[in-house]
């Protein structure tokens, strides 16, 4: 058999466990998320997360570009470094990267085939605890000898929340999955703090002063020494264009590719992670790692005149934060938003954080079952007073978007779903080949 055909019989074999990333909120809320299962998988295994010095990654937005900074600067100080994210963008094994480079198609396959018996042990897995366990496995057997974990949702009962890593880190916290996580920031908080173990030093982005609450607390209880960025470590931006942005934390001066001055913040919390942590390294080689950090689709500008920009945003807060970014960067321009979202996202917030520089709203939907329709969407939108039409597949909202782009060199924005954005890069990757 080839090596895509096995990959493809691979990628059914791990959907055919719930997967709970393509359920609706409803049926998120009732899950059954415990930790049980993924104990007994990875003691099955042999405990492959043991293996290697782990940074946990926790938060609302942010953790995912917090992730990269901290693999690119263990990278850079020679350590064979494995990354584990979600979702992925265009390509399944991009979740399980070793040294910034996914796993390969048959090393997938190879990993499947043998987590298969042990999983046959175990009763109700799901699609991503058993990736999770994919990952601790990949690490162990590629020799990987620094890590870095990325929730996938929550912290408390997420499947990666098994580990005693050498930093618990939790980024900025906002609201979103409240279906699941709670509908307050306290709760929220509660939540992401479930990563905090005891006596494991935790690292946070600046917090609001309601979820900062929590997490004293819960480092209090855990005898986990706590370094707010921001407070106790300080950070300030120094100069910023379209080629990346320039900052200093402590007593040293860094460059990200990475625009938006959340990044700035993201990478003082990377910074003070990777310090904290007792791997050992230095801020000459987490400036070099920093300098060349990749991470797609955060302000990703893939053309200038007139711009293209693919973003991830998914929520109010992170629309806000676009918003700023947007006007930072392209002062004064109008933006043709293309935009899809899951069901349970609060569409009305985010169409308010940047309905002064959108002209149209280019409505479509991803291929996910989670995707809401666009009617429901379109109806928001005319709530909001902003103009939009519905235009699907989303290859085809692109070039509407494109079109009207031309007239008079308005942004062509993608954001308020990865799974969308993912799809107008693959679209606009194929019409620029």
């Amino acid at each position: 058999m080839d090596t895509e055909t096995a990959y493809n019989q691979a990628l059914d074999y791990l959907y055919s466990f719930v997967d709970y990333s393509l359920k609706h909120a409803s049926e998120l809320a009732k899950a059954d998320f415990n930790l049980d299962r993924m104990f007994a998988l990875m003691e099955s295994l042999g405990n492959p997360q043991n293996r290697y010095p782990i940074i946990h990654v926790a938060g609302t937005k942010g953790k995912g570009s917090t992730s990269a900074l901290c693999a690119a600067g263990l990278q850079v100080a020679g350590y064979q470094v494995g990354l584990y994210t979600s979702p992925h963008l265009l390509d399944y094994s991009e979740r399980i990267q070793i040294n910034g480079k996914p796993i390969s198609h048959g090393q997938l396959v190879e990993l499947v085939e043998e987590i298969k018996p042990h999983v046959a042990k175990i009763e109700k897995l799901t699609t991503f605890e058993i990736t999770t366990a994919l990952a601790f496995m990949a690490f162990a057997k590629y020799k990987v000898n620094a890590a870095v974990f990325e929730v996938g949702l929550g912290g408390r009962l997420d499947a990666t929340n098994i580990v005693t890593p050498k930093v618990s880190v939790i980024t900025s916290l906002s609201y979103d999955h409240m279906a699941v996580l709670g509908d307050t920031l306290t709760l929220i908080a509660g939540e992401k703090a479930g990563i905090i173990k005891q006596g494991v030093p935790v690292v946070s982005s600046p917090q609001k002063d309601e979820a900062l609450a929590v997490l004293e607390r819960v480092a209090k209880l855990k005898n986990a020494e706590l370094t707010l960025v921001g407070r106790d470590v300080k950070f300030k931006s120094v100069g910023s264009s379209l080629e990346g942005q320039t900052f200093n934390v402590q007593r040293s001066t860094f460059r990200v590719p990475l625009l938006g001055s959340h990044q700035i913040e993201n990478a003082a919390t990377a910074y003070t992670a990777l310090r904290t942590s007792g791997i050992p390294i230095t801020d000459e080689q987490i400036q070099k790692g920093f300098s060349q950090v990749k991470w797609r689709a955060r302000f990703e500008v893939a053309r200038r005149d007139p711009p293209v920009i693919f973003d991830s945003a998914h929520n109010q807060d992170s629309f806000e934060k676009l918003g700023e970014t947007l006007e930072t960067y392209f002062p004064g321009k109008k933006v043709i938003l293309i935009f899809g979202a899951s069901e349970d996202k609060n569409i009305p917030g985010m169409f308010a954080a940047l309905l002064p520089k959108i002209q149209k709203i280019i409505i479509t939907r991803a291929d996910h079952p989670r995707a809401l329709e666009v009617e429901r969407i379109q109806g928001l939108a005319d709530q909001a007073g902003a103009e939009s039409e519905s235009v699907t597949p989303v290859k085809s909202a692109l070039a509407r978007a494109l079109e009207l782009s031309v007239k008079d060199g308005s942004i062509v924005l993608s954001a308020g779903s990865m799974f969308v954005t993912a799809e107008v890069m693959s679209a606009w990757k194929t019409s620029n080949q």
